[in-house]
This record gives structure tokens, sequence and C-alpha cells, in this order.
């Protein structure tokens, strides 16, 4: 399963997130959420807003995150940072 990636096009947070998925080497699902109103329907479901980026894997939810907030979920849920590969090996 990958993690999808609810965008807005121009969003800069959205922009600094695909990087963060990218230099990871983490395949990402992104939807743009102006594109389509089904994107939007959904996200607004799984998160309870509308704001981007949003991230949804299982159920795992980051909504309306930038990277230093994602970081932060992320070390709430040490298995999902071994699922994706980041983090030191220590853990």
């Amino acid at each position: 399963m990958k993690p999808i990636l609810y965008i807005k096009r121009g969003c800069p947070w959205c922009r600094e997130a695909t990087a963060f998925f990218s230099q990871h080497g983490i395949e990402i699902d992104i939807r743009d959420v102006n594109l389509s109103h089904q994107n939007m329907q959904r996200m607004v479901e799984v998160s309870g807003q509308s704001l981007t980026p949003t991230l949804e894997y299982d159920e795992f939810i980051v909504a309306d995150f930038d990277i230093n907030e994602l970081m932060d979920e992320l070390e709430q849920n040490p298995e999902i940072k071994r699922d994706w590969g980041i983090g030191d090996d220590e853990d």
C-alpha cells in the first residue's frame, strides 16, 4: 500500500511534502483535491478537514502538516517509519 498525499496545486507545503517523500524514495499516490471532487470528499472523510497537505496511510492520518509536524507524528509511529525505510537503523 502506498501513502496517499492529498494536495492542492500551488500549495508550498504540498511541494515540500512531495519533495520529502521523493528524497526518501517513498512512492506515494498524489491526489490533487482541486482537480477531483471525489478526492476532496475522501480527504474530508478521513481527516475531518479540507486543508492540504493531508496524508493517509491505512489508519495513519496527518492533516494539514509541515515536515516537522509529519516527523513528530512519525516519531509516535515507529512502525510506519520502518515501513517507509526512514530514520536511523538503531531504532
